[in-house]
């Protein structure tokens, strides 16, 4: 089940953080911290990948609240989704450790915002993560260039792009053949 309840406290905290001037600029890096609870594990008492990626929306979350890209959500009725995700798992996350989620912007280009997202548990890397982000317009649907969402949060001239493992792997993913119903 999807974490309603810590998405509504990350929502309430990052919030609060925000209003407090808690801010954070397009180049900073979010932390949340979350101890990994029962509802987090599998069968072997290990963290779920899939929940691990799914606590990897609560860190987003508050990075876009903090930099003020919440706030021209709503206002702008545009929406945050996943285009694309790599993930590589390390360490094993066990009930009761300390988790510490890290995100912040490793790339822009013309369409898309490459979000880098690491997470610790009890000081020690875990898994490391690269999403393909954008904004979307919730009435068109369409993903809103970078440019148009940067200058909407006061940043103009924004250059930062791609190592070259990021852009490895950009490009590799635009390789990737898409499932056809005709290819069933």
């Amino acid at each position: 089940m999807y974490p309603f309840i810590r998405l509504a406290t990350n929502i309430v905290k990052s919030s609060l953080d925000y209003k407090k001037g808690n801010t954070l600029g397009i180049h900073d890096t979010s932390e949340i911290k979350l101890i990994a609870n029962i509802n987090d594990m599998d069968n072997f008492l290990e963290m779920n990948n899939g929940r691990i990626l799914t606590l990897f929306d609560l860190g987003r979350n508050d990075f876009a609240i903090r930099t003020g890209l919440g706030k021209s959500l709503i206002k702008r009725r545009w929406g945050f989704v996943v285009a694309g995700s790599t993930i590589q798992y390390r360490k094993r996350v066990r009930l009761f450790d300390k988790i510490s989620i890290k995100t912040h912007l490793k790339a822009v280009d013309d369409r898309w915002f490459y979000m880098e997202q690491t997470m610790w548990a009890n000081g020690k890397p875990c898994s490391h993560a690269l999403l393909r982000t954008g904004v979307t317009d919730l009435k068109s649907g369409k993903v809103i260039d970078t440019k148009t969402v940067l200058d909407t949060l006061g940043y103009h001239d924004v250059k930062l792009p791609p190592d070259a493992w990021v852009q490895a792997w950009a490009d590799a993913d635009k390789l990737r053949p898409f499932p056809r119903l005709d290819a069933i």
